[in-house]
């Protein structure tokens, strides 16, 4: 039973992973039929995660499980569910969709191994199977040479990680002769040799290749402009989040003597993200590139907050990811939607050039198989468009630009209460002012959408209904999880 209730969600995600499989390796069914079916097995698996678990560990010790981190798998499981929601449309109309929900799905059960890995194999093996899926997702846009690009990047940027990641863990384990947490910190006691250092060195720069913290971050923006607009929130989200858990783990687990030397490269570290994120991100007018630092400069503010002491840190970075994954998830889903090309406008003289064939169309007109908008100058006047998708994109940028009372701005607050729980004030003014300027970029998307006139010929918006549930649902997210206060208490009960 042990077995059972430890790894719930592992077993849940592989029991959906093998259904999809049956179901492509026998009759098959339609798109829209098995996503259906696939969306009501992630939403009963998510439901059931969030009961709570008993601690304890399994294989040896190598996998450990609790009731923290069985709530951080539910954020993570519940993200996957809404990018099932949100990107319906795009996952329909993909010839691969099957194939797509199992790199998918095999990419959270990695994700959900780390995050309860007490081991470094364990964690390596587990970090290889997040990665390897998001380079073939990142892959899927066939005709698109951007698409091969991303996935390219990102295979070797993830290579290369895993390269100096390994050279670590072989430190680790010639210094102290284990690969288990507890007895790597055990056998390190309170050294502060530069053996210890360099290997704290290694693995803070795979975790850093992988969460894009600066000076690692070059693959970032690339990678999320040419991936599936899907492929691009799934890596932007529950990616970062994964890998935010473990570095958590791995920080106040195996190095926690040696603290005071760690939170020095940590700082550096988060001043670095914040101002190159933030400063890249004003001067981007493709949608994907804009998000792409503005993650990277979110992940500079979680640094901050690992720079913190334990139980306090443990429960603003869980928090944070939890509002970070309706925020950038709602913002992706707009842009989704957008991404689509527009409907042709209902007018006989365009009706007539239609039946003449795609060659007869104006430029101006979206041919067929054409993608739609990313650039953020297209979203002038979509007030006009869609009041419902302009809203909810406003929502989401104030959430992540820390605006009241959003719950990304209870999210920023805490991130840097628990980064002034070490005292060091200067760190907190740096980020205070970067959120100052991460006003700027945020509220000038808003001032596009909603003081200046829509494009010549656009038409109104109508997402599909099932893509309307999932935004309301980041849009009812956004809101309650700050103003409902018992949500950060209980993350901070299982974080003590």
């Amino acid at each position: 039973m042990e077995f059972l209730s430890g790894m719930r969600t592992e077993l849940m995600v592989t029991a959906v992973i093998f259904i999809l499989l049956f179901i492509k390796l026998g009759r098959g069914m339609e798109n829209h039929t098995l996503l259906a079916v696939t969306q009501v097995m992630l939403l009963a698996a998510s439901a059931l995660s969030f009961w709570p678990q008993e601690s304890g560990s399994l294989f040896g010790g190598m996998f450990t499980h609790g009731a923290l981190q069985g709530f951080q798998k539910s954020i993570l499981l519940t993200g996957t569910y809404l990018v099932s929601l949100l990107f319906s449309d795009w996952l329909r109309r993909s010839p691969h969709m099957t194939e797509f929900l199992v790199l998918m799905l095999s990419s959270l059960l990695g994700m959900c191994f780390l995050i309860s890995s007490a081991h470094l194999l364990m964690f390596y093996l587990s970090l290889e199977l997040t990665t390897i899926p998001l380079a073939a997702m990142s892959n899927f846009d066939l005709d698109q040479k951007k698409s091969s690009e991303a996935a390219m990047k990102l295979i070797l940027s993830s290579a290369f990680s895993s390269g100096i990641l390994l050279f670590g863990i072989s430190l680790v384990y010639g210094a102290t002769g284990s690969l288990y947490f507890p007895d790597i910190a055990a056998a390190l006691g309170n050294q502060h040799e530069p053996l210890t250092i360099l290997m704290f060195l290694l693995l803070l720069s795979a975790f850093a290749f992988k969460m894009s913290i600066v000076p690692f971050h070059f693959w970032t923006a690339d990678v999320y402009e040419g991936s599936p607009i899907p492929v691009t929130a799934f890596l932007s989200v529950m990616s970062k989040g994964a890998v935010a858990f473990a570095l958590l783990t791995v920080l106040y687990t195996v190095f926690p003597a040696q603290a005071s030397q760690w939170f020095g490269m940590i700082a550096l570290l988060a001043v670095a993200t914040m101002l190159i994120g933030n400063l890249f991100a004003i001067r981007q007018d493709n949608l994907k590139r804009f998000l792409a630092f503005s993650s990277i400069a979110q992940v500079g503010f979680i640094l901050v907050a690992v720079s913190g002491q334990q139980p306090v840190s443990i429960t603003a970075v869980t928090y944070f990811v939890l509002v970070y994954m309706f925020s950038n998830l709602a913002a992706f889903g707009v842009a989704a939607v957008l991404e689509q090309p527009d409907p042709l406008p209902d007018d006989p003289w365009v009706e007539g050039i239609k039946m003449g064939g795609s060659e007869a169309m104006p430029d101006w007109m979206p041919k067929p198989g054409s993608g739609g908008t990313q650039k953020i100058s297209d979203y002038r006047g979509l007030i006009k468009r869609s009041p419902l998708l302009t809203w909810i994109m406003a929502l989401a940028l104030f959430s992540l630009a820390g605006i009241p009372p959003t719950a990304g701005f209870f999210g920023k607050i805490f991130l840097l209460s628990a980064g002034a729980a070490s005292q060091h004030y200067w760190l907190i003014i740096i980020a205070a002012l970067n959120m100052i300027v991460s006003l700027y970029y945020y509220l000038k998307i808003v001032r596009v959408m909603f003081m200046t006139d829509p494009p010549p010929h656009a038409t109104k918006l109508y997402p599909d209904p099932v893509v309307q549930f999932g935004l309301i649902i980041c849009s009812v997210g956004i809101v309650l999880v700050g103003l409902v206060s018992w949500i950060y208490d209980y993350i901070s009960s299982l974080a003590h």
